[in-house]
């Protein structure tokens, strides 16, 4: 069964501006986010509906695949950890290759893309992982920090203003949404998204100097 997403050699280079602002962003994804994700692992015997975008040629996804699905996804998971991305994210296309709805494998590839500076790649797996499992704070910051990355700030905010409803209680996700708003010339918003993250978490100093930039 054919990947939803074009592989990695068909890739097209983009040329990206590499604002400090961006590159603090999307190491703040790599380095706070787990490529193991057990809390976007479908339910056991739920049939889970991908979004339209991802949907495979055949419905149906036998339970050999996801099995095998589940082993790459695994041997990819460990692989990342330790720095091996290339083969992680051969790994990765593997599993999403046998079974497209596997959450854990799109998140992850999204990851790897996003590093390698592959942010239209990252975003439509993000997409797909979100579409798999709503309301998960993870692919919701992984998409926006993408997005950011791309310069499309207003779906970045839209993504972290979700992303603060469904765990307000994440202080990343309020720092990048102060970061997004920042950029957006919102001085209001971006102070209190900063002053959020800072009562969560003293000592985040991307934060506490962003609040201090726009006046908080």
């Amino acid at each position: 069964m054919a990947s939803p997403f074009p592989e990695r050699g068909l890739a097209r280079r983009r040329q990206i501006w590499q604002r400090p602002l961006t590159l603090a962003l999307t190491g703040i994804a790599l380095c706070g986010c787990s490529f193991d994700l057990g809390s976007l692992m479908p339910e056991k015997d739920k049939p889970q509906e991908a979004p339209k975008a991802a949907a495979p040629a055949e419905s149906a996804v036998s339970a050999g695949n996801v099995t095998e699905a589940q082993a790459h996804t695994a041997k990819a998971q460990s692989l990342a950890k330790s720095g091996e991305t290339a083969a992680a994210l051969d790994e990765f296309n593997r599993a999403v290759g046998l079974d497209p709805y596997n959450a854990q494998a799109l998140y992850g590839r999204a990851l790897i893309y996003q590093g390698n500076n592959q942010h239209d790649f990252a975003i439509a797996d993000f997409s797909a992982a979100s579409g798999l499992n709503p309301q998960k704070v993870e692919p919701l910051l992984g998409r926006a920090i993408s997005y950011l990355a791309l310069g499309k700030v207003k779906e970045a905010t839209a993504d972290l203003d979700e992303a603060s409803e469904a765990d307000p209680h994440n202080a990343q996700v309020w720092t990048t949404r102060g970061q997004a708003y920042e950029r957006l010339g919102d001085k209001a918003k971006a102070a209190a998204s900063y002053t959020r993250a800072v009562s969560l978490r003293p000592r985040d100093d991307a934060a506490r100097s962003g609040l201090a930039r726009v006046g908080g």
